[in-house]
């Protein structure tokens, strides 16, 4: 009998990023799944290590079951955030609720621990959190700090004990070092073998679509990206192409000749089972007069299933004989609430409440859904598909909906309460001003439009601050930006102004907008000379996704368009990509000289506390 592989678990109080812990040991060669909270682990073979994740919710709350018992298994705990707290509790420490949160970049001073080893001094580490650690439980020693957060990392004093707790996220990406921190904590603490690769995803996904799908056909809906073009290759791979039924349907809401290009390059890769469908009109009927952005990602969700529908009733394909398949990766289902205790960000297409009743009856198969972006990649060239296809720059299912935003051209707040922002804003801007040696004509507002952001593990439904800064630096920029978002809570996203023009924000204000072609198709425009000068500049594998944004707010009819550059490998965490000076200014041009937008900004906001996605 095969021994079971070692494995650390991850007890999940429904941070956005406990599955990303799993990911990354995963990464490291080590086998790791989810469990929840009060789970009995003593019922895992072969676990060598269990890991807390971070949480939505307060430790003050006590709202998640737990079973202390496991401490008493003798195996190294690692506590994340929120599983900081519920060790320092446990122990007898104390945690306090703080007035503001800190989300974004911060410096980590380390001690001696295993735990840290290889790593020297000063660390970058990812912060997301509003309670913390007041007082460290008596058998523990503080072995991190951060100048806003001294006691950022514990240790058990009786290193025998191998208990550890992190303020901070070393799991994203942007601690840079984090991996390292995850690394020892398998490796050195653990005592684990690399016995994991990604080659094992994908024998393990093929035998269980081939479970699934046992005397079974699968239709699948494919918006050309990699994620659907992998699930499209695995299931061909499966279960041979006769079984495969691939529809794209052209929604009216794609980018700029992007039906032509995905029917082309799904060609060249050599799937031949792939059906174009113009269903434009259906969804520019659906939307029309809708301005809430869950409301139009629910109703384009239960469109992709109408219209599949009408397909299979045209095709006259018996229901009991066929599967639907979604090339849905986890980012969605996390962000979709989609564990017991994770906050719902924002509904994605691919988890409306229909996809969720098929779930439950077992009529949805979806290859991908425990893996990242990055880990598709990896398996995408495993099956040999072309750079083209793995690197295409990701693009939302519910497409351009989600980045027209849309208004009734009312405030979407009382004025006292977007006056008491900006005074906010103003308070705050002035200590910076100070600290970063702006100069004084340097200002900053909140303007009259909310977005969707991730704070805390919460979503938020917030007003960005647009700042007008006559002489911006990238390095200021990023450390001040993630201040005024931590300081001031009804704000989720820093903008810079970058169009140049002479026009006053205080002049503009909302603009009723709903969607509508002519919308789209100024959106398709002005995306896709950003798209050119992105690529001219080579910048398609550096920048992860590159949403550009028509922002409901301007000066008469015209609205106005945000650039938002990131850099990231799972959707998580993200960064906001600084351009260079002449490929922003190129941009900046050529969108001025279609005189159509009122003003243009650049996002300069992380993921979290802004999502990549406004909407």
């Amino acid at each position: 009998m095969k021994t079971a592989p070692e494995e650390i678990a991850i007890l999940d109080f429904g941070s956005q990023y406990s599955h990303l812990i799993a990911r990354r040991f995963r990464e490291l060669g080590v086998m790791s799944r989810l469990y929840p909270t009060n789970y009995d682990l003593s019922q895992i073979d072969n676990l060598i290590g269990v890991v807390f994740s971070g949480s939505p919710g307060s430790l003050n709350e006590q709202k998640y079951p737990f079973n202390p018992a496991v401490f008493k298994l003798k195996l190294p705990v690692l506590g994340l955030c929120y599983g900081l707290y519920l060790i320092a509790k446990h122990f007898g420490g104390q945690v306090s609720s703080n007035p503001s949160g800190e989300y974004g970049l911060a410096n980590l001073q380390v001690g001696q621990s295993i735990l840290f080893a290889g790593l020297a001094g000063g660390e970058v580490v990812w912060m997301s959190h509003s309670d913390s650690v007041a007082e460290a439980p008596p058998t523990f020693k503080v072995i991190g700090s951060t100048e806003h957060c001294p006691i950022a990392a514990i240790a058990s004093a009786d290193e025998s004990a191998k208990i550890f707790g992190l303020q901070f996220h070393p799991e994203v990406t942007h601690t840079v070092h984090g991996l390292q921190i995850l690394k020892n904590f398998a490796y050195k603490v653990c005592g684990a073998q690399k016995s994991w690769s990604i080659a094992d995803w994908q024998q393990q996904i093929i035998s269980q679509i081939q479970e699934q799908a046992s005397g079974k056909k699968v239709f699948l809906l494919v918006s050309g990206g990699v994620d659907s073009t992998v699930c499209f290759a695995l299931l061909e791979k499966a279960l041979g192409p006769d079984r495969v039924y691939g529809l794209h349907l052209d929604t009216g809401l794609m980018r700029q000749n992007e039906v032509e290009q995905v029917k082309g390059s799904l060609g060249q890769a050599g799937f031949k089972n792939l059906h174009i469908r113009d269903a434009s009109q259906e969804f520019l009927s659906a939307l029309a007069g809708v301005f809430d952005p869950e409301e139009k990602r629910k109703i384009i969700g239960q469109l992709f299933l109408d219209i599949k529908d009408g397909v299979s009733q045209e095709l006259n394909l018996n229901p009991k004989e066929w599967l639907l398949a979604q090339g849905t990766i986890y980012p969605d289902t996390i962000e979709s609430g989609g564990t017991v205790h994770a906050d719902t960000i924002k509904t994605h297409h691919n988890r409306v409440d229909r996809i969720q009743q098929l779930i439950a009856s077992g009529q949805l198969i979806e290859p991908v859904r425990d893996l990242y972006k990055d880990e598709v990649r990896q398996l995408g060239q495993l099956l040999g598909l072309p750079p083209k296809i793995i690197w295409r720059q990701p693009f939302p299912g519910p497409g351009l909906a989600i980045r027209a935003l849309c208004s009734s051209g009312q405030l979407p707040l009382p004025q006292e309460e977007i006056t008491d922002i900006n005074q906010q804003l103003t308070r705050v801007f002035n200590k910076i001003k100070i600290c970063e040696r702006l100069v004084q004509e340097d200002q900053i507002q909140a303007l009259p439009i909310r977005s969707v952001g991730v704070q805390g593990d919460y979503r938020t439904y917030s007003c960005p601050a647009a700042l007008e800064i006559k002489n911006p630096d990238w390095l200021k920029i990023e450390r001040f930006s993630p201040q005024i978002t931590n300081l001031v809570k009804k704000v989720n996203r820093v903008l810079l102004r970058i169009d140049g023009q002479k026009f006053s924000l205080t002049a503009a204000g909302p603009v009723e907008a709903a969607i509508t072609k002519k919308r789209l198709d100024l959106l398709r425009q002005i995306d896709s000379i950003v798209q050119e000068e992105m690529l001219k500049a080579k910048l398609e594998q550096d920048i992860w996704q590159f949403p550009v944004i028509l922002l409901p707010f301007g000066i008469g009819e015209k609205e106005s368009v945000v650039l938002r550059p990131v850099s990231s490998l799972e959707a998580m965490t993200a960064r906001f990509y600084p351009l260079a000076d002449n490929v922003l200014q190129s941009m900046v041009a050529r969108i001025n000289q279609l005189k159509k937008t009122s003003f243009i900004f650049f996002d300069a906001t992380n993921k979290p506390p802004g999502t990549i996605e406004w909407e």
